[in-house]
């Protein structure tokens, strides 16, 4: 149950942070003005942890681009390096900051961070060689010692246990549960890197903190002349080592000190609580000006380059009101400071707003509060008193004391009702004010303060001889810390409580330059424990921040008031008599404005120069109106400045396409005259060269030779005969006549290669034996020239139409040719159908399944044929030949073929007779007998009367 109201209690304070800084944000991008968050309250309220979140809150909400992503990281990162070194862990809170802190986070006028800067107050320097019992120093120190590398603190000459350190375990708190020493230094690391530390940067930096530890460490024993010395020198050689000084200068400085007269100087011995008082002032004016210098070093980094104007958001995290069982000079100085941020809040609130209502005439019931509960004695004149006071004895001659500061307060303040000390309290009051004590009322409760080192803290002196030193130091930072002009000016410096209220006052200045927002922590306890809420204490806190008052005076007033001008400004287009411009006096503008809004009499008052708006609800309604108009607005406007874009692109685009068409024209123009120019050239060219073709190849007539041979040739490809037999030929021009037979010549060589390679064995054959059919018949028998285009064949006769007795009988020879034909016989001259079958040895008459005359080559005497388009030829055999019966008298269709074969199988061309008229042919023995030839208007083979055979053909038209 407790770990839930403790995480609801976290998720309020988140909420509620975001929630202010979400309100200031927008109303610093809608109005361009600076804004201002006030985060007060007392010390472990929750002061850093709200600054964090509304860090936080710009980190993860404002728009971002890539090259201000680093100024956003270094904005956030800065608060973990501020917060190790200004930060320690107290009675009453364990991160207590120990120094005032004031941020500017600048913007640009898109709403996006681009940098920063911080203004820090009054660290508590004191804290650097003592603290409280339940105390510690500031982190960094344990942070360094827990969390940095071997190699890191064996260079720096420190021990990992903080117990072995004077100024760290004054305490007796080194370590604590609640905090994670060792994570917070890589955090602190990282983010070193982030703000861009160098690597020297970070050397001389932790150079600086452990030379702080080992100062402490350095004891003083006091000799025999009661002067202050140093047994062991181990840890000077360290501080001398690390801060870039001599050893021996730095232990002179330590435990002498150097009178300035007007013409010498004198060296003085220190006695043993001198000596301590130069170390402890050497620390805390080497840490102090280090972190003065810390907080330069991340403006630095932060520093916007962009000289625009800027709108900022102020945020501001001091210290709160502290209230110890011993109180000091700290103290004093923080609750002073309380004080007047208190005495802001009221100004700027309830008395402003009281002041506002009479200065505009705006009735107001409530002013009761103002006079009866809210303004009270803000003790600013006390304040003052007390450090005018203080800052008179430490600069007055003579010896000052802290008693006789105490005594000059009876005397200046002590009839101030706020101000007691044991001599002027009661009885009752004596008891519980000790005799080196005074009391003040502050607003938020009494605080006795111990005046026991007001004096020395005030005056926070440095010896001139220990300044000299840290003048001449080699280490960096020290050399902008410690500069050489500060020993030539003789002046005294101010004091810290001069300081302090000179930086107080300027602070001020900037809050009341900015329109505020509140943050109010309150603590819920004493102990710092989650989940427990002490009634009493959160009551007090209430009552003395003047909480209720303040929610009671605005809920009674009005939320919201402006200019007549602002307001006007702001909400002018939400009504067409004041937009876009007005005319008149404001007043009757914004009249007039918020009567066309609607805006009913109990929600608004008009005072003299401002508008006041009661309820919250009436102005969010009318911000959404102008967010409307402000976007139907901002269409217009585009719509028209798109159009006025548009426009002006299409003007250029159509100017540009005018010239280039312009120049594309002219471009067009010299193109076509150049090449009419050329084209004349070459027709004059061409007319020189035709008139001079017939010369021999000169300058006036070779291009138009050139021309001439080049389309020939090109015409030529188109007309090439594609067969031998082709003799077709492109006519060429005079002066190609020779180039043309010789082409021509070539083309058909090329064609009779082509047809010979392309001619195979077998046609090869029948091609030889058309030659030899030509010796025999061209010229001689008609018919011839008309069988010239008819190939031969290799036979007329496949052997699927000769009888197979036939192909048995003649099996042992191969059938050359085969071809059907007529034969005649020799008495009758009977017709009979037969078949001639040629093998290699011999030639067969057939009838279907006989063979009815064997005529072998070796007895064949001679063929026979006439001179006329018929078919007949005779085979004649020797009469001396038993065997044979006579010759065979044949007619066949394709006689040319049949005779020629028969010629190349016998391989005698010489058997061949083409005879004119008529020829005798062989019967039987001592008998012949005789064919006659004849032409006539048919063909008639037959019997005449003579007994001859009388053979008719049609004579072949030629």
């Amino acid at each position: 149950m407790n770990l839930q109201r403790s995480r609801w209690q976290q998720f309020t304070t988140t909420l509620l942070s975001y929630a202010i800084a979400d309100n200031a944000y927008r109303m610093m991008c809608s109005e361009l003005n600076n804004h201002l968050i006030l985060i007060s309250g007392e010390s472990g309220a929750g002061k850093t942890e709200a600054s964090k979140k509304i860090l936080q809150y710009f980190a993860v909400t404002c728009p971002m681009t890539e090259s201000l992503q680093t100024a956003r990281d270094r904005l956030l990162l800065s608060n973990p390096v501020l917060e190790a070194f200004g930060n320690a862990r107290t009675l009453r809170n364990d991160n207590s900051s120990r120094f005032g802190k004031y941020m500017d986070i600048q913007f640009d006028f898109k709403g996006i961070p681009v940098g920063g800067h911080i203004i820090s107050y009054l660290i508590e320097k004191s804290r650097v060689v003592y603290q409280n019992q339940g105390e510690r120093n500031f982190h960094i120190f344990y942070q360094l010692l827990e969390g940095g590398e071997e190699e890191l603190l064996a260079y720096l000459g420190l021990e990992r246990d903080p117990q072995l350190y004077k100024y760290l375990s004054q305490g007796h708190c080194a370590k604590e549960s609640s905090i994670n020493d060792k994570n917070d230094w890589k955090t602190v690391s990282n983010a070193f890197s982030v703000i861009d530390f160098t690597e020297d940067d970070l050397e001389n930096l932790f150079g600086i903190i452990a030379s702080v530890l080992h100062l402490g460490n350095v004891c003083f024993e006091e000799n025999h002349q009661g002067r202050a010395a140093v047994p062991h020198t181990h840890e000077i050689e360290w501080i001398a080592k690390l801060l870039g000084v001599h050893s021996s200068v730095l232990l002179e400085a330590l435990t002498h000190r150097k009178i300035e007269a007007k013409t010498e100087e004198v060296i003085c011995p220190l006695t043993l609580e001198l000596s301590v008082c130069a170390r402890d002032a050497m620390a805390k004016a080497v840490y102090g000006r280090t972190f003065t210098w810390l907080v330069n070093k991340i403006n630095s980094s932060l520093v916007n380059k962009d000289f625009t104007k800027k709108t900022v958001i102020g945020l501001l995290d001091i210290y709160g009101f502290e209230v110890f069982d011993k109180n000091g000079f700290e103290q004093f100085c923080i609750n002073y400071c309380n004080e007047k941020l208190q005495q802001l809040l009221i100004e700027r609130t309830l008395k402003a707003e009281q002041a506002e209502y009479e200065m505009e005439g705006i009735e107001w019931e409530p002013i009761q509060y103002f006079n009866n509960k809210i303004i009270c004695d803000l003790v600013e004149e006390r304040h003052k008193g007390i450090i005018s006071i203080l800052n008179e004895e430490c600069t007055r001659p003579g010896p000052a004391t802290d008693l006789s500061f105490l005594e000059k307060l009876e005397e200046k303040v002590g009839k101030h009702a706020h101000f007691q000390t044991r001599k002027l309290a009661g009885p009752k009051g004596r008891k519980r004010i000790g005799w080196m004590e005074f009391r003040l009322f502050h607003y938020a409760g009494e605080v006795t303060y111990c005046t026991k080192g007001f004096l020395e803290k005030n005056n926070d002196l440095l010896y001139r001889h220990l300044k000299e030193v840290l003048c001449r130091s080699k280490n960096s930072i020290l050399k902008e810390c410690f500069l050489v002009a500060e020993l030539e000016n003789r002046r005294r410096p101010p004091t810290v409580g001069t300081q302090f209220k000179n930086s107080l006052s300027s602070l001020l200045e900037i809050l009341t330059s900015k329109e505020p927002s509140y943050i109010r922590c309150i603590k819920p306890n004493e102990k710092k424990e989650p989940s427990q809420f002490d009634d009493f204490l959160i009551r007090h806190q209430v009552k003395y921040l003047g909480l209720m008052e303040h929610l009671r005076v605005r809920r009674a007033g009005f939320a919201y008031r402006r200019k007549y001008e602002h307001f006007l400004q702001r909400y002018k287009s939400l009504c067409p008599d004041t937009w876009p411009h007005w005319h008149g006096p404001p007043a009757e503008g914004v009249e007039r404005l918020i009567k066309y809004i609607g805006y009913k009499p109990e929600e608004y008052k008009l005072g003299r120069t401002k508008i006041f708006i009661r309820f919250p609800r009436t102005l969010f309604a009318t911000e959404d109106a102008f967010e409307f108009s402000k976007h139907q607005l901002v269409a217009r406007i585009q719509a028209t400045y798109k159009g006025c874009l548009e426009r002006r692109a299409y003007l250029k685009k159509r100017q540009a396409a005018i010239k280039l068409e312009a120049h594309w024209r002219g471009a067009l123009a010299r193109k076509e005259a150049k090449r009419r120019k050329w084209a004349v050239q070459i027709i004059r060219k061409f007319i020189a060269g035709f008139i001079n073709r017939n010369k021999p190849l000169c300058p006036e007539n070779e291009e138009f030779i050139v021309f001439v041979r080049k389309n020939y040739i090109l015409n030529l490809r188109y007309h090439v005969p594609k067969s031998v037999l082709d003799k077709s030929w492109l006519m060429p021009p005079g002066i190609l006549e020779n180039a043309s037979d010789l082409l021509r010549k070539m083309c058909m060589r090329n064609l009779v290669r082509k047809y010979c390679r392309g001619i195979t064995a077998e046609r090869k054959a029948l091609m030889r034996q058309k030659v030899v059919t030509s010796e025999i018949f061209r010229g001689k028998k008609e018919g011839y020239a008309e069988s010239l285009n008819q190939p031969f064949a290799n036979s007329r006769i496949d052997e699927g139409d000769i009888n197979p007795k036939v192909l048995q009988l003649i099996s042992h020879e191969k059938i050359q040719y085969g071809i059907p034909v007529i034969k005649y016989d020799r008495k009758g001259f009977k017709a009979r159908q037969r078949q001639l079958i040629l093998t290699q040895r011999a030639a067969y008459v057939v009838e279907l399944a006989k063979i009815k005359q064997k005529i072998e080559y070796s007895a064949l005497k001679g063929v026979s044929t006439s001179s006329l388009s018929d078919g007949i030829l005779v085979m004649h055999v020797s009469p001396e030949d038993n065997k044979q019966k006579g010759d065979a008298i044949l007619q066949c269709e394709h006689v040319f073929e049949a005779v020629t074969k028969l010629v190349v199988l016998a391989k005698e061309e010489n058997l061949v007779n083409v005879v004119q008229g008529s020829l005798q042919f062989y019967i039987s023995p001592g008998k012949e007998g005789t064919i006659v030839f004849y032409t006539g208007p048919e063909e008639q083979i037959y019997k005449d009367k003579n007994g001859q055979l009388t053979v008719v053909s049609v004579r072949m038209q030629s």
